[in-house]
């Protein structure tokens, strides 16, 4: 069939939109026709790089058209949510960990399928699509059954996309694997989509400190809008450096931060304001390459976790994390701003320039 969708002809080079044609899903496939789709920070990382003609996207939400024929858990009509896909059989997904799949780059950055073919070409040519599962850039998307999740046909289907990763990774790197007990200081670095949702974890979970740290004054009072108790502008010189501020706001260090920028410098002074025992979660993609630390950083217990798709079975946690949007209780959607999907180069300038929280486009 054919579907309208958002090709990358060049990395770094705007959206082109285009015709594309699409296989009939496989046994273990499902056509979904995509009702809206997030733009997400690694969308915009992978395009600086990803293996051209590529079709990107990882953040759709819509309605199953078809399914294949050993498709069990949807059918046609179902509404979904989408998220990342895994093996299914490694050791890691066959114990709960789909996240850390033994395969997981292989099945949802190089473009193809896992037998090296795709879904997708354009007048003849073969297109580098199943990113993430999905390549939802487009109005209808080709994606194995492991990456697709039933929703409750009354919750909203256009705010559904971005949980399926940016949602499901701030909420779940604080739900999941920080579980931070009542009454803990916590600090986010980044307050964009991600942070966002890792502050509303947090105030979910009780903490008693939760500290939003951005260079932009506009995210970080929103953030105090979704639960931040404190925030700190850390181009702010006249109240001190970053880690000055922290240190006075918690002086015996924190239990727990979250880093979602992927700047070397933030990660280690977001490490240096922990207190003894105190545990920092890796989250952010960004343009550092590696991470150091002065070994004295990591004494007294300390940790330091990568946490990829916030450790989640996304089968069990998007339901979860949509069930409490509908109840008010994750109310993300203040931050999102709606683009049609013709207008996905000036949303991603919008998301570029931070004017936005979250950009979605709708078809």
């Amino acid at each position: 069939m054919r579907a309208t969708a958002a090709l990358l002809e060049q990395p770094g080079q705007p959206f082109v939109l285009t015709e594309v044609d699409l296989d009939d899903p496989r046994p273990d496939e499902v056509l979904v026709r995509v009702a809206a789709v997030g733009i997400c920070g690694t969308d915009l990382e992978f395009a600086g790089f990803f293996p051209t003609p590529a079709l990107l996207g990882h953040e759709g939400a819509g309605v199953v058209e078809r399914v294949g024929a050993h498709v069990t858990s949807v059918r046609p009509g179902d509404h979904v949510a989408m998220s990342f896909t895994s093996c299914g059989t490694c050791a890691l997904c066959r114990t709960g960990s789909p996240a850390y799949c033994r395969s997981f780059d292989a099945v949802n950055f190089s473009g193809r399928r896992p037998d090296g073919s795709t879904a997708v070409t354009h007048e003849g040519r073969e297109v580098n699509a199943h990113f993430l599962g999905q390549s939802s850039f487009a109005s209808h998307v080709v994606a194995p059954e492991r990456a697709v999740v039933k929703m409750d046909p009354s919750w909203d289907l256009l705010r559904a996309g971005p949980f399926g990763c940016g949602f499901q990774t701030g909420a779940g790197g604080v739900l999941n694997v920080l579980q931070p007990r009542p009454g803990s200081s916590i600090a986010i670095f980044g307050a964009g989509a991600v942070g966002v949702a890792a502050i509303i974890a947090a105030a979910l979970s009780s903490c008693k400190v939760i500290a939003a740290v951005d260079v932009n004054p506009a995210k970080l009072e929103a953030a105090r809008g979704y639960g931040a108790t404190h925030s700190i502008d850390s181009t702010d010189s006249s109240a001190g450096g970053t880690a000055e501020q922290l240190t006075a706001l918690v002086p015996e260090g924190f239990d727990f931060v979250i880093d979602t920028t992927g700047h070397e410098k933030v990660l280690r002074t977001a490490v240096e304001a922990l207190g003894p025992l105190g545990r920092a979660g890796v989250i952010g993609v960004g343009p550092s390459e590696s991470m150091s630390f002065d070994w004295r950083s990591i004494l007294n217990g300390r940790t330091v976790t990568g946490i990829v798709a916030g450790s989640s079975v996304p089968q069990l946690f998007l339901p979860r994390l949509l069930e409490l949007n509908a109840e008010g209780r994750f109310p993300v959607e203040k931050m999102i701003s709606y683009f049609p999907f013709e207008q996905i180069n000036e949303a991603v300038a919008a998301v570029r320039s931070g004017t936005v929280g979250k950009a979605v486009l709708t078809f």
